[in-house]
């Protein structure tokens, strides 16, 4: 009987030991939820990281090159890339601004073509059947979202503001914000995390500078490939593979798209043509540009990055989506130095 009274007393839980769970359970419940609600605010402040490492790393090649400081090489790049896109939007924005228009009036008779070649055949007709009963939007929707463009063309010049403003002032003033992270760790470890802030921060300039080659020669060469195929708005498709190209794997399959459609207005021949040219782009940016790219920054593993991408896609929409894989390039070299090489003590140099 002692015994059992022993036992009793060894697990008897108290009052304040009930309270202590209770508050430590709705403390992280709070917390998460916190961190849920603060997510597009988080990825806002990373998109200005990303801006202020471009702006930083073209400043300070600048600086190191130059009898310029840093402070005027930053202006230099300040002022001449808002020159540059001054200069662009005003030769290439009428045209553009045209072939959109005629772009969104000829879509839709694409989209008709479309549906009549599924209705020759009985899994095209199901395939329909389903899409008119489960996926298409109703009339109040379609309401409801062009009352709504207002207010997202807003938030988007917002979010750009807020970018831009966070960019500048995290390219100003960098060493600040990196002393202020190495503040909040032991003084020991305090060079050891400016090594690792300082890799993050050439990993990411590095992929940055990646995805803007590739942009920009996806772009360069879709343009006189869809004039060769005789495939109209080239301008406008240009440069929307061009920005799309920024999305590793999944902004190919979307720039595709409008293209294959408008090809359909044509013919079916053409349709495949423009496959083709897309497949050979995106391979050569796959294959031979960012494999150069990635010898100097990690190579992320393709499932990673598709899944990640569909996840953020998902669960945060175009800006997640947009976001995901210089997120994933960041995690990996903190998690590559900091459990790897720190923890585990796996000292190689061997990327993951």
């Amino acid at each position: 009987m002692s015994d059992k009274n022993h036992k009793g007393q060894h697990l008897r839980i108290t009052v304040p030991q009930i309270f202590m769970v209770v508050g430590i359970t709705a403390g992280v419940a709070v917390t998460l939820l916190f961190l849920w609600y603060a997510i597009p605010v988080l990825l806002l402040v990373f998109a200005g990281i990303l801006l202020a490492i471009l702006l930083h790393g073209l400043s300070d090649w600048i600086a190191r090159r130059t009898f310029l400081s840093y402070g005027w090489s930053l202006t230099f790049v300040v002022l001449d890339l808002m020159t540059l896109f001054a200069v662009g939007l005003s030769l290439v924005a009428p045209d553009v601004a045209d072939q959109a228009y005629h772009l969104s009036q000829q879509l839709p008779e694409a989209l008709k073509r479309l549906e009549q070649y599924f209705a020759q055949y009985t899994w095209g007709q199901e395939l329909l059947a389903l899409i008119d009963k489960d996926l298409m939007p109703s009339r109040e929707f379609m309401l409801t979202q062009a009352s709504n463009i207002f207010s997202s063309t807003l938030n988007v010049l917002t979010s750009f503001i807020i970018i831009l403003f966070i960019g500048l002032y995290g390219a100003a003033q960098p060493r600040l914000y990196v002393e202020g992270i190495t503040q909040l760790v032991p003084i020991r470890r305090r060079q050891r995390v400016r090594t690792v802030l300082h890799q993050v921060g050439q990993t990411l300039l590095w992929w940055l500078f990646g995805r803007m080659i590739s942009m920009t020669i996806v772009g360069m060469l879709t343009v006189p490939g869809l004039w060769l195929l005789g495939i109209p708005h080239i301008l406008t498709l240009g440069l929307l593979a061009g920005l799309l190209t920024f999305i590793p794997y999944i902004g190919p399959v979307l720039s595709v798209v409008p293209a294959a459609l408008l090809a359909l207005l044509q013919s079916p021949i053409q349709v495949v043509n423009v496959l083709l040219l897309y497949l050979f782009l995106q391979s050569f940016e796959g294959y031979l540009l960012t494999p150069l790219v990635q010898k100097r920054t990690v190579a992320m593993p393709p499932v990673l990055t598709i899944s990640v991408q569909v996840l953020f896609g998902t669960l945060l929409g175009f800006f997640g989506l947009m976001l995901a894989t210089p997120l994933v390039a960041a995690l990996m070299v903190l998690v590559r130095m900091l459990y790897v090489e720190d923890i585990l003590g796996n000292s190689s140099k061997e990327k993951l």
